[in-house]
């Protein structure tokens, strides 16, 4: 009778013992568990080799020039039926560059056309995260919004392909959710963690909560007074328009036809009334005083893809339809790197009037924002002051008191245009689902509108999908697949993609990132004498065509470093990029180079005016520019500048004043607080010790 009353009591502490051990081990692998982190493989791509004693970089696959992707353009009105492209896409920003990817891949004849640059507009102006929007999934829960949870699902999903297929453009971000009250623990907690959970096996790594102590040394600047603890989750970060650029290089790498600066005019259509082409106008010319060159091209179905634009050309295809775009203004302002530490974020998730905040370390300095208002639609829309003081004021909340965030630390600011789908029932557009929307006319105009950059590729094979449907599509296998690794005789580094005529580009990897690794930075230190923040810069801007990069620098003259003169003395970009950009990656524009394939105007605008003379002579020299075109690009590139925060007494500077250093200096001794990497030696060599006085010997 004991044993039996023994069994019976301890039955069920064994059963709840083992059910404890099951559900912890469980959590423990799902914290440990291994994961396939990108770049930990050695590289791909061989490095150079020697010829004659000369060095050899590796040989990639070349892009066709622009020029001859415009005889392509043309070719396609030549009444030759196999010229004619199966789609035009319009727009060139992520949505756009990614059909033209995914069509390509499909084997189907594409071309892509924008009017300004790659990612010359909201593509290039966000938030730099790869999310699947922590913010979206407490409305989910809250408002029992089955969309809003379908939103997260399917971004979470995009993220892990995101950071596979471009990993030396992207990364893993821990990001802390400070608790100010004690019952925020359990919620952010559970939030956190239903967002692992929902994540799954697409997740990166698990969020985890840090007592007052650990949150403080972890991000040190954060005020202490009102801190309990923090909750770290994480999502990815990335480099927007380099992405941008990525996409639209690797579309044309696989036969993709693709022209930026090529404005669409009207839309032509047969005699039943369904489009059949467009009218495109060169922009290049008239900036060199040509007249414009007009193309007709012809293609079997035409995508709208031209983000918060999307009404402008469905008003060129019937001037009575109905507008489905709601735009919305978000400002971003770039602070100092020591604002934040290099490797962890920060959200706020109840700012005083209700929005949400991001605090994120970029490129070596500060990202915060965004604001989410109604605007206007402008190609270069201005951030406002009011928005600007909002986002410093909510930053020093969470600051601490001795940190103070002043206007003068803004080194640049911007505003882009979000394209949200418009939902005639919601007046307030922070309320609006960052979803997608594909439509498509009577007369056959196919329109891809709102989403999100993490979603950009889910977005583009349902567009693909939709178009091949309603136009009557052959997709077909892909048996000239380019050798883009650029490995050669070696064979191509498999991508797990079968290229068979089915959507593939959750396994297409991006232009650069075949031959990239965590170590390829030394590898270029090695071979070319690079400084090391630069070498880090383009292995993490560029993945393996760092090495071309590199090969187009010119030498410093110098014992070290080699190779690489910078265009900024504060940051890590090099004379290289530039050659790079013009000969590689279709820069047509100073702009292009300072803003889209270099990011220096995002990063300082004072810096990017005073690297222009430089930026302009060298592209200049690449492009064969007369003394004309220098003045048109200058004057150009202050007015892009004036949208990005440059300061108004600095908007009508001339490039004599520039090039003779009238333009106000900042210290020696303070350039080094503009980003997390050290001055130049030059500049050290130079700076005063206020500490050992005039005297001493090392001021004189």
């Amino acid at each position: 009778m004991a044993s039996r009353n023994t069994r019976r009591i301890l039955r069920p502490l064994l059963y709840g013992t083992a059910a404890v051990t099951t559900v912890g081990a469980g959590a423990l692998y799902f914290s440990i568990r291994p994961r396939n982190i990108p770049g930990l493989e050695a590289p791909a791509v061989p490095p150079p080799g020697y010829h004659e004693g000369k060095l050899v970089p590796p040989s990639f696959p070349k892009i066709k020039s622009r020029l001859e992707q415009i005889e392509d353009l043309k070719r396609s009105s030549s009444g030759d039926d196999a010229d004619v492209y199966d789609l035009l896409v319009i727009g060139g920003g992520a949505t756009g560059s990614g059909i033209a990817l995914d069509a390509a891949t499909r084997g189907l004849k594409v071309a892509v056309v924008e009017r300004d640059d790659f990612s010359a507009g909201t593509s290039s102006k966000s938030t730099k995260l790869v999310h699947g929007g922590v913010r979206y999934l407490e409305k989910a829960v809250w408002e029992l919004d089955y969309n809003q949870y379908k939103l997260v699902k399917e971004a979470l999903r995009e993220r892990k392909y995101f950071l596979n297929t471009a990993p030396h453009l992207s990364s893993w971000l821990p990001i802390m959710v400070p608790v100010q009250k004690w019952w925020q623990i359990p919620y952010f907690w559970a939030g956190t963690k239903c967002y692992d959970w929902l994540a799954g096996s697409e997740g990166i790594e698990s969020s985890y909560f840090l007592p007052k102590s650990k949150a403080i040394e972890a991000f040190p600047m954060l005020r202490k007074d009102n801190v309990l603890g923090a909750m770290v989750y994480y999502d990815g970060a990335h480099n927007d328009s380099r992405m941008n650029v990525s996409l639209a290089m690797t579309a044309a790498l696989y036969g993709s036809t693709v022209v930026n600066h090529m404005e669409v005019t009207g839309l032509t259509k047969d005699a039943s009334g369904r489009l059949n082409g467009a009218r495109l106008r060169d922009c290049i010319p008239e900036r060199d005083g040509q007249g414009a060159e007009e193309i007709s091209i012809r293609a079997k179905g035409i995508i709208n893809a031209t983000g918060p634009f999307t009404d402008s050309i469905r008003k060129m295809d019937d001037p009575n339809t109905k507008e489905i775009v709601a735009p919305s203004s978000g400002v971003h302002v770039i602070l100092p790197g020591y604002y934040s530490p290099s490797n962890m974020g920060l959200i706020d998730p109840s700012t005083s009037d209700g929005r949400v905040i991001f605090f994120l370390p970029w490129q070596g300095n500060t990202i915060a924002g965004t604001t989410d208002a109604p605007t206007e639609i402008t190609r270069q829309p201005q951030p406002s002051e009011k928005d600007i003081d909002w986002i410093l004021k909510e930053i020093r909340g969470y600051l601490a008191p001795d940190i103070n965030v002043g206007r003068s630390d803004v080194l640049a600011a911007w505003a882009g245009i979000r394209p949200l789908v418009r939902d005639p029932k919601v007046k307030s557009s922070e309320a609006l689902v960052r979803n997608h929307l594909i439509t498509v006319s009577s007369s056959g105009l196919l329109t891809c509108a709102g989403g999100k950059w993490t979603t950009y590729r889910q977005m583009a094979e349902e567009a693909v999908d939709e178009a091949i449907k309603e136009f009557n599509l052959k997709p077909c296998e892909l048996h000239d697949v380019p050798d883009i690794s650029g490995v050669g005789g070696r064979g191509l580094v498999a991508d797990n993609a079968s290229l068979d005529g089915s959507c593939q580009t959750h396994q297409v990897r991006l232009i650069g990132a075949h031959g990239w690794s965590k170590t390829l930075f030394i590898n270029l230190i090695q071979h070319y004498g690079l400084e090391t923040d630069v070498a880090r810069h383009l292995t993490t801007s560029y993945g393996d065509r760092a090495w071309q990069v590199a090969a187009l620098s010119s030498p410093t003259q110098t014992r070290f470093p080699v190779r690489g003169q910078r265009i900024s003395a504060l940051y890590p970009f090099i004379d290289g990029e530039v050659r790079f950009a013009v000969r590689h990656e279709y820069a047509q524009t100073a702009v292009d180079v300072i803003a889209r394939r270099t990011r220096l105007a995002f990063l300082n605008a004072q810096a990017a005016l005073e690297a222009l003379p430089t930026v302009i002579d060298l592209m200049g020299e690449e492009l064969h520019w007369d003394k004309n075109r220098k003045e048109v690009e200058w004057k150009d590139s202050v007015q892009f500048l004036a949208s990005m925060g440059l300061a108004p007494d600095l908007l009508n500077v001339t490039r004599d004043q520039v090039e003779n250093g009238k333009v106000q200096q900042l210290l020696a001794s303070e350039r080094g607080a503009f980003t997390r990497t050290e001055p130049p030696a030059d500049v050290l060599a130079k700076t005063h010790n206020p500490v050992m006085g005039s005297e001493a010997g090392a001021n004189k």
